[in-house]
């Protein structure tokens, strides 16, 4: 069930988006050649309970995972796509690196995620993270009362395909509430005008995942968590928690 927010749900919710926000500005600062994946984490945490504010990650379970997630930010290199769990991996000059994070602030959710690069970046890498954010955004403009999640997947999917990227199978963005995932589900890809309308108080987290081979495949690791693409190619990830308003989007995650 599709649970709309009221305006004054929707600014509490904003108020948990600015924190997901600082939280990425921070460990986006604090990553470098000889960083860990772990002090990265570190970093999030440092914010989360500066803001008073909790993560969803943090010891999140579904179905298919073997043990619950063990961190506040979800940290994929260069062939991981996401799910990617900070461990001990110091990062590398050159690698591309995709940081997912929530926050849980008043009983809300705001969820974002976003690709950047460490030390002298690949030119490759830098197209891919520009056509990630191109998708978030094509997706954003989409995110309008009376269209429907279709036509979000479409605008997507279409800025995907046409730069030449696959999507992996079966992942993208959802509602986000009261919990990270709720109900619509929002696909990367998809005929437009179908799915549920799109109405005023709908709060979605739309996210593009591209694969830079081009091919849709993906396997996940042996920790039950990182998916990786098959085919060894890079991948990114952008995100945003956006309301659907009368007045248009409104980005909850924005800095």
């Amino acid at each position: 069930m599709v649970e709309l927010k009221t305006n004054r749900e929707i600014d509490e919710m904003r108020a948990a988006g600015r924190v997901v926000a600082r939280a990425l500005a921070a460990v986006r600062k604090a990553a470098g050649v000889g960083v860990s994946l772990r002090e990265l984490d570190a970093v999030a945490r440092t914010v989360l309970h500066g803001a008073g504010a909790s993560s969803p990650f943090l010891g999140y379970r579904p179905r298919f995972a073997p043990v619950p997630f063990p961190a506040v930010v979800c940290a994929s290199v260069n062939d991981a796509i996401v799910h990617g769990i900070p461990g001990d991996y110091r990062l590398r000059d050159g690698d591309l690196v995709s940081i997912d994070c929530g926050a849980e602030l008043g009983g809300w959710v705001g969820d974002a995620a976003v690709s950047f690069t460490v030390g002298r970046p690949r030119p490759a890498d830098l197209r891919l993270i520009e056509t990630a954010e191109a998708a978030l955004a094509a997706g954003i403009a989409a995110a309008v009362p009376g269209n429907r999640v279709g036509d979000i997947a479409h605008a997507v999917g279409t800025v995907c395909r046409t730069a030449g990227y696959g999507i992996p199978d079966g992942f993208g963005g959802h509602g986000v509430g009261r919990t990270m995932h709720e109900d619509p589900g929002v696909p990367n890809e998809g005929p437009p005008g179908r799915g549920t309308k799109l109405r005023p108080g709908m709060v979605l987290a739309i996210e593009p995942m591209l694969i830079a081979g081009g091919t849709d495949g993906y396997a996940c690791d042996a920790d039950g968590w990182t998916l990786r693409t098959t085919d060894g190619s890079r991948a990114a990830h952008a995100e945003h928690t956006v309301a659907v308003t009368a007045g248009g989007p409104r980005i909850l995650t924005a800095p």
